[in-house]
């Protein structure tokens, strides 16, 4: 027996997977501190970091960081796993945060995770109460993937078993990370600052309005009355996630308003991210520290755990952590937006002294189980007990699998060659073979494909740097395209910027409706839902008169969309209900046994029809439309296919009329990407693995499984070509063709992600469903 514990916790290579130093976040903070507390304990541990990139170029890391990866790029996690599995790390532990990893609330995560051959121990910075179905599939996920579990409240703790089931003996309860800093007076830091003699308040972290400052500044008055010397300091850059999307939007306005107030002589805000040890010259500078938290959804809060260890008195609203961490006169809190109540807390602390320092000792003498050093020996017997478990357990190591039972890696998706087709005005619709065509200027059409690529990327994590200046571009067009007196769309604009046309078809119209519904649902830009629910509203009244079968469906999906963001619009259902219905007669009234079909002619897009009623009857709960959809769908796949395997679109020259000939050529790309997303909302809906293969068949034509064996995406541009002809391949790479090759790759993207999730739950067990799943990707 002790040679089998002496196996165990003889452990020589621990591994932190998360944000790091310099990266400017708390995680990072956090990964960096937990990591070198761990490594100073003196028993010779190797400590490699495998970091989380936010941007493009990455960061400047120390040397400890030995691999890194883009937090939106799904197969470097997997290399990631393969990594630290060839470097015989012997515990890996995780920070995890949803928003720091790509995919649908952070799932590229778990295909790292159920890669790894070790031990994992995940720290939880996040436990939600109330997770929407993408958290909680992903917390469970991560519950079942991790050899241990660490919380760093009792709150976070009875989350975890009460609402996510989570075993309890798997769970560890251990503290934020603290420097260890000396109970000092003060007024021994105050000199350095140029405060000497006066009341020092501070409140310190990234910036970002969920901070609460606006009603710490709204106290001041009534402070400043009672106390005219009093200075509150506000330290801390803006977060960098607000700093790109609004600037200094927000620290301004609280700068006016302590102008407002005229409290501006009582107020210092100090831009900028201060290393360690100036932040403990800050801390032990104040005598009251402010957190102003606006929601109690706060699990964890470093700023506060900080301040705590260093012996401040704490004003705080009662958001999770602070209600737990001030128990028992180690604080004050205060009700949440409630300025008079700060400043009454405040007052009071300043002029009861007696009070106040006993408040600093309490919380002094609580926290010297917080600090670094014994914080990391906690984490210790966590490594080591996750050995334990593991070697009893016996962990599934990875198996060999060969080449048909792993899943296709997919083509890098790139934007260079949109971008190179997309001006200030918008998107330009054709190309000269790379270049773009000025003579044939835009259209709406093109402009709202791309917009809803924006957005479905945005979805799926990406953050490359064009992002939000192209949807806000394509957006943009969108808006001007609306004709408001007409309440249609018009679709074709002259590169002299002149619309050639006063109103668009309706099939114009129902894709900018599917558009605008993506940019109500998934935006994380306020203005841009603001203004697809804008334009939404005034232009689905059109849509009840339109007879287009496609108009219906388009419609159909931006519907769907829509009532994902604001499920409760009556009128918005109305519609819904009412276009399933035409839907429904007109497959009455056109179909014939040997022609299931909405129309005399197969054309072009067919599969959005089926696409719009599989969506719409799963919403619905409408069996009838559900079916249809799926029936209606395989008749189209089957049609599609050739005998060798591989799909086989409907041409366009003539295209597939009832009784007569099938058009062989020409062949488009907007077909095979209509084809991928409808049989992977087949999938989704019935969870049939089929759909997939057809799904990965249909894509596999623009990489050259198709009648003339040529690829038609560019992997040098990262545009697509134009289409299939009877001889050879259009050269010319359109806007069409290039949106229709990325909506089809982020798709596959994001099924591959649920893939990688849903099998990792399986690692205990046999996992049959997921990893048949996963093996359908091969055609």
């Amino acid at each position: 027996m002790l040679t089998v514990m002496q196996r165990v916790t003889d452990l020589h290579r621990i591994a932190f997977v998360g944000d790091y130093l310099p990266r400017k976040c708390g995680i990072a903070t956090f990964t960096s501190d937990l990591r070198n507390a761990v490594a100073a304990l003196g028993r010779r541990f190797e400590c490699p970091v495998v970091a989380v990139n936010d941007r493009v170029e990455g960061y400047a890391y120390p040397p400890e960081v030995r691999f890194e990866m883009p937090e939106a790029d799904l197969p470097l996690y997997q290399l990631a796993a393969d990594f630290l599995n060839l470097t015989n790390v012997d515990v890996v532990c995780v920070q995890h945060e949803f928003g720091i990893f790509g995919g649908p609330a952070g799932s590229h995560l778990l295909a790292l995770l159920r890669r790894l051959r070790t031990p994992i121990v995940t720290t939880l910075h996040t436990v939600l109460r109330e997770p929407n179905a993408d958290q909680g599939r992903v917390m469970q996920d991560l519950i079942r993937l991790s050899t241990r579990l660490v919380v760093m409240a009792t709150k976070g703790e009875s989350f975890l078993r009460d609402v996510y089931n989570a075993p309890p003996g798997k769970i560890d309860l251990i503290p934020h990370g603290i420097p260890d800093t000396s109970f000092v007076d003060p007024n021994y830091f105050k000199d350095e600052f140029d405060v000497a003699g006066r009341q020092v308040l501070l409140t310190f972290g990234l910036l970002s309005p969920n901070k609460g400052i606006e009603f710490a500044l709204q106290a001041l008055p009534a402070i400043v009355r009672e106390f005219p010397n009093v200075v509150y300091v506000v330290l801390g850059q803006t977060h960098p996630n607000l700093l790109r999307e609004q600037g200094e939007t927000y620290r301004l306005s609280l700068e006016r308003l302590a102008k407002d107030l005229g409290v501006q002589k009582h107020v210092v805000f100090f831009n900028r991210f201060v290393e360690l040890e100036e932040l403990k010259s800050f801390i032990g500078a104040a005598d009251l520290y402010v957190t102003p938290y606006l929601n109690e959804a706060q699990i964890t809060s470093g700023t506060l755990a900080y301040a705590f260890g260093a012996g401040k008195a704490v004003v705080s609203t009662p958001y999770w952590h602070a209600t737990e961490l001030l128990a028992e006169d180690r604080g004050v809190l205060v009700p949440f937006r409630d300025a008079a109540a700060i400043a009454q807390a405040v007052v009071q602390l300043l002029r009861d002294e007696p009070r106040r320092h006993a408040m600093r000792k309490n919380a002094y003498r609580l926290s010297r189980e917080m600090v670094w050093s014994s914080v990391a020996a906690q984490y210790m017997k966590s490594f080591e007990q996750a050995r334990l478990d593991h070697s009893f357990l016996g962990r599934r190591s990875s198996p060999i699998r060969t080449l048909d039972q792993q899943p296709d890696l997919l083509p890098e998706l790139k934007l260079d060659h949109l971008s190179r087709l997309t001006d200030s005005t918008g998107l330009f619709q054709h190309a000269i073979f790379t270049a773009p065509h000025f003579a044939e200027g835009y259209c709406v059409d093109d402009n709202a494909r791309a917009l809803a690529l924006m957005l479905r990327l945005s979805q799926l994590g990406h953050t490359f740097p064009p992002r939000r200046a192209l949807i806000s571009t394509y957006a943009a067009f969108v808006h001007h395209a609306f004709d408001r007196t007409r309440r249609r769309f018009r679709n074709f604009l002259g590169f002299d910027r002149r619309w050639r046309e006063d109103v668009g078809s309706e099939d114009c119209h129902g894709r900018c409706l599917w558009a605008l519904g993506m940019g109500v649902e998934q935006t994380d830009l306020p203005g841009i839902q603001m203004l697809s629910s804008y334009l939404f509203e005034q232009a689905l009244p059109s849509a009840a008169a339109f007879t287009s079968p496609r108009a219906w469906a388009l419609t159909l999906l931006g519907l769907d969309h829509y009532l994902h963001g604001l499920p409760g619009d009556r009128l918005v259902n109305q519609m819904r209900e009412h276009l399933v219905t035409r839907m429904l007669q007109r497959y009455g009234d056109c179909a014939k046994p040997d022609w299931p079909w909405f129309e005399e002619v197969v054309s072009y897009a067919n599969t959005k029809l089926p696409h719009a009623l599989i969506v719409s009857g799963q919403a619905m709960n409408h069996a009838e439309a559900l079916n249809l959809g799926l029936k209606t769908l395989r008749w189209l796949v089957t049609i599609q296919g050739s005998d060798k395997g591989y799909f086989r679109p409907i041409g366009s020259n003539g295209f597939y009329p009832y009784g007569g000939e099938r058009a062989a050529f020409d062949q488009q790309p907007i077909e095979a990407r209509a084809m991928v997303s409808a049989c992977l909302v087949a999938y989704r809906a019935t969870g049939d693995t089929a759909w997939l293969q057809d799904a990965r068949r249909a894509f596999e034509w623009f990489l050259g499984r198709n009648e003339l064996g040529l690829t038609l995406y560019d992997t040098t541009t990262g545009g697509c070509r134009d289409g299939l002809h009877v001889d050879r391949v259009n050269q010319n790479q359109g806007a069409e063709s290039t949106l229709a090759f990325l909506l089809a790759l982020a798709d596959l993207q994001a099924v591959q992600s649920e893939l990688s999730s849903f099998k990792a739950g399986g690692d205990t067990e046999a996992a049959s469903t997921p990893v048949t799943a996963e093996s359908a990707f091969k055609s």
